[in-house]
């Protein structure tokens, strides 16, 4: 069973991590394009078709490519995870019920019509189909994020009959775990999708390709950056704190702390042993800045590890390095985004190329930073599915049998593989040949 329990927690990381390569890419980018077609609405400026157009055709194949994963992602709920499933399916089922009949759907009908709507409608209605997109799926991440708020931070239920129940539903709209996650998510994605922008456009305008078009994108994309870089601090703040309060023994692993402490200082460099139950090494350490931190209070108590018993605790060293790693990432986008600011406002982007081959190759770090995020909060939780009420080991399939996990595995991963390979190739070709030159034709279709 332990084999199954491992196998199954694997699968569902490698079918998670991959379906999470899309998402922040499909958020962030969707504002930015339903704000550069309202500036062609508002100025005809075609530049702008052609800025809209361009980043539209990305948009849409990293879109097509998430939904496909993230299909196959829910078929393991009912695979691997039946008895999980069958235990929480009252409450995890409704949200992402939710999810899929409200935001989803609002999202596919009307990017179905911004794609096929160009020669039918009206621009400023055809600009407010994607604005709509972007709305729905900010509200699909909302719903999805509050399903595994409940999880981290369960509210609103009973156990009865085996199981637990829903006894109220507002409790888990307003989770406040759920709300924090998803604001810090959310704005994580925005910076993702500000990068890729960046990155692309500073190919090509060290290309000196569509200078005009790439250094507007630019600008566009390092305004959001910054603007995200700075929420994502602040929420992750807040987020840190809900943390402390509600899941202490991943708030104490994320720190490598184990003796409980009142006013707690805060070592800037660690190395965790946590064979032996400590840290092999703490140095430059802050007074009272833990407990600050984990309660905006210089003098709370923190919980240590060892006042939690083994097997409760989560894997000490992937979380402190994972969140460690993470918490130097958000100070990066910080620096970066504001130097990104200043040259683009200050039109200095082409005079300074080193910082254009910077942004070009930063593309993968807000990649590894958002699978990185969700290492924290899903490995933190560990050994609970549900913190406090569902061990991990207790949802996996009953009928399940090592060899099934094992050749579903090998399927999934040659599946994703494939995806991975056909995603790279398409962003690859389409962003380096750079928006269609002659639009005549689809500016005529463009106009009703």
């Amino acid at each position: 069973m332990d084999d199954v329990v491992l196998l199954s927690r694997i699968q569902f990381a490698v079918t998670a991590a991959f379906h999470f390569i899309f998402v922040p890419l499909t958020l962030g980018l969707s504002w930015l394009i339903a704000y550069m077609e309202w500036r062609y609405v508002k100025t005809g400026d075609e530049m702008y078709l052609r800025m809209t157009k361009f980043w539209g055709k990305l948009f849409l194949i990293n879109f097509a490519l998430g939904v496909v994963t993230g299909i196959t992602l829910e078929f393991q709920f009912g695979m691997n995870w039946a008895e999980y499933s069958k235990y929480v399916g009252d409450i995890f089922g409704s949200l992402l019920a939710i999810e899929a009949t409200v935001a989803f759907f609002l999202e596919s009908t009307f990017i179905g019509v911004w794609i096929f709507g160009w020669n039918r409608i009206s621009k400023k209605l055809h600009a407010w189909c994607i604005t709509i997109v972007a709305f729905a799926t900010n509200m699909s991440a909302l719903w999805i994020l509050l399903a595994n708020g409940w999880m981290q931070k369960p509210v609103g239920y009973v156990l009865r009959n085996g199981r637990a129940e829903m006894v109220d539903f507002w409790a888990l709209v307003t989770n406040s775990y759920g709300w924090t996650k998803f604001l810090h998510t959310l704005t994580s994605a925005y910076i993702l999708g500000a990068f890729f922008v960046m990155a692309i456009a500073a190919y090509h305008i060290l290309k000196k390709s569509n200078v005009r078009l790439f250094k507007v994108s630019f600008r566009y994309a390092a305004v959001l950056a910054l603007a995200s870089s700075l929420l994502v601090l602040g929420s992750g703040d807040f987020h840190g704190v809900e943390i402390a309060k509600v899941q202490p023994t991943k708030f104490a692993a994320m720190e490598s702390h184990w003796e409980t402490k009142k006013g707690a200082g805060y070592p800037l460099i660690v190395v965790p042993d946590p064979d032996n139950e400590r840290n092999a090494i703490e140095a430059v350490t802050i007074p009272n800045m833990l407990s600050l931190l984990a309660f905006h209070d210089p003098n709370a108590e923190v919980k240590g590890l060892r006042d939690f018993p083994k097997e409760d605790r989560p894997p000490v060293m992937i979380t402190f390095l994972s969140f460690r790693l993470m918490v130097a990432m958000g100070m990066f986008f910080i620096l970066v985004s504001l130097a990104a600011v200043y040259l683009s406002m200050r039109d200095k982007l082409e005079a300074n190329p080193w910082f254009l081959k910077l942004m070009l190759y930063s593309l993968p770090i807000p990649y590894i930073g958002v699978q990185i995020g969700w290492i924290v909060a899903e490995v933190g939780r560990q050994p609970w599915a549900v913190y406090g009420v569902l061990r991990t080991a207790d949802g996996v399939s009953k009928s399940v049998e090592p060899i099934q996990v094992i050749m579903s595995l090998i399927g999934f991963t040659l599946l994703y593989g494939t995806l991975a390979v056909i995603d790279f190739y398409l962003l690859k070709k389409y962003a380096k040949k750079g928006p269609d030159e002659d639009l005549t034709e689809f500016v005529k279709m463009t106009r009703v």
